[in-house]
């Protein structure tokens, strides 16, 4: 009983420090936003190997799973794509708030950029939000209430933005990779998808 509840103790800990580390990213406007996201990422990372050892987290590193992350960081743009020219047929602030994501990497170079995306936040987002959170979650809660928490969560931390399009597209993006993780119980698909997509929709290819 004791483990139990130090486990939840725990995760619940780690749910609020991510909101302080997010605030602390998106609200406060000291420090270079991608340094600063980066950091954040890093930290949830290593705190949850800390409290999940990797040898419970599935990383089956095989062509297949490559083959899976590459694909679904492709549909994954799409649906984006397709996204932002709808929302911006509805929605007459979608553009500006839209432009105002892409802003945040203004003054930093683009390859820092995609060297921060690729092997740190994209990587070190799934390690925490998906490999540590969600599992832990469904491990309570069961699949479908443990992936709806999490994606809430992950959601839930980017109203610190106070951009509408950026906490959409979060909770997009978090049930989409959060669907992945519940379906193939691996975190290296989810890891190659985020890291893929990320770096393409905000360094090499942002969405139009």
């Amino acid at each position: 009983m004791y483990h139990h509840l130090f486990r939840w103790k725990s995760v619940a800990a780690t749910v609020v420090l991510a909101a302080v580390l997010w605030c602390m990213t998106f609200y406060l406007p000291f420090g270079i936003f991608w340094f600063k996201i980066s950091a954040s990422a890093l930290i949830l990372a290593g705190l949850s190997l800390v409290l999940q050892p990797a040898k419970y987290l599935r990383f089956s590193l095989d062509w297949r799973n490559i083959g899976i992350g590459l694909l679904s960081a492709v549909l994954l743009y799409l649906i984006f794509w397709a996204g932002k020219t709808v929302s911006e047929a509805v929605f007459p602030f979608a553009a500006e708030q839209v432009g105002s994501i892409y802003g945040k990497g203004e003054g930093t170079s683009t390859w820092v950029i995609v060297l921060l995306l690729f092997f740190v936040t994209g990587p070190c987002e799934e390690l925490y939000w998906r490999g540590y959170l969600q599992r832990q979650l469904m491990g309570r809660l069961g699949g479908f209430l443990g992936w709806i928490a999490a994606t809430v969560l992950y959601a839930g931390v980017h109203l610190w933005s106070g951009n509408f399009m950026l906490i959409g597209a979060a909770g997009v993006a978090g049930a989409f990779w959060g669907a992945m993780y519940w379906r193939f119980k691996d975190i290296s698909p989810v890891i190659i998808s985020h890291s893929v997509w990320s770096t393409f929709i905000f360094a090499v290819m942002p969405v139009p």
